[in-house]
């Protein structure tokens, strides 16, 4: 596997700040360009945390519960499954209805939706998070390890870069074109998804590898 550019794309067809866009504008729909400000730098800042700590605490937190990471590698493997099944049905890659209604209510209400639901679930949440975890467990030694983190803060400028341009976005695509890209970024997701399955299932039965 090389690890150096895999997880970067990976975790971009699973952040997908692009296929986001139509939500972000739905719930600041009536925020002033100040909060809208400060909701994309706390947006984009969450991602990077989020990242991070899924890198430097995601294994820990295994050993700590008992999981192996073949187990971990076959149910997050499914996730991102799933998580592609949704892209491809032009859905972003973590959403929820009931999560969405409450990020709308938020909205409405001028509460900063900036961390749930934009950040968790819609941008990260269980099948970014484990992808994290599963690469952090392939880094070979603490310069792997930093280029996680280091993807974590591009994947992180990225969420801002987009949703800083959502309104010219959305104009210049118009929602076939996101829901375009949204599907062609869930095709690729869903190959990833089958190849982290089936190392994580060799691993538990390793019949299946002969």
């Amino acid at each position: 596997m090389d690890f150096p550019v895999k997880p970067l794309i990976t975790l971009l067809a699973i952040v997908n700040p692009i296929g986001v866009i139509p939500f972000y504008i739905h719930f600041t729909r009536s925020f002033s360009p100040e909060q809208r400000s400060k909701t994309i730098r706390t947006a984009a800042f969450a991602v990077f945390v989020v990242i991070s700590i899924s890198a430097l605490m995601g294994l820990k937190v295994l050993a700590y519960f008992g999981i192996t990471l073949a187990s971990f590698q076959v149910g997050g493997g499914l996730l991102l499954l799933m998580s592609a099944i949704q892209m491809l049905q032009a859905q972003p890659a973590e959403s929820q209805s009931s999560d969405v209604d409450e990020g709308a209510s938020r909205a409405d209400s001028g509460a900063s939706i900036a961390v749930v639901p934009l950040t968790i679930p819609l941008l990260t949440g269980p099948a970014a998070i484990s992808t994290v975890v599963i690469y952090a467990e392939k880094a070979k030694g603490f310069w792997h390890l930093g280029t996680l983190l280091l993807y974590g803060l591009i994947i992180g400028l990225a969420t801002w870069v987009a949703l800083s341009l959502a309104g010219r976005i959305a104009r210049f695509m118009g929602q076939t074109g996101i829901n375009v890209m949204t599907r062609l970024m869930g095709l690729i997701l869903a190959a990833i998804a089958v190849e982290v399955m089936s190392d994580g299932l060799i691993k538990l039965f390793p019949i299946l590898g002969k």
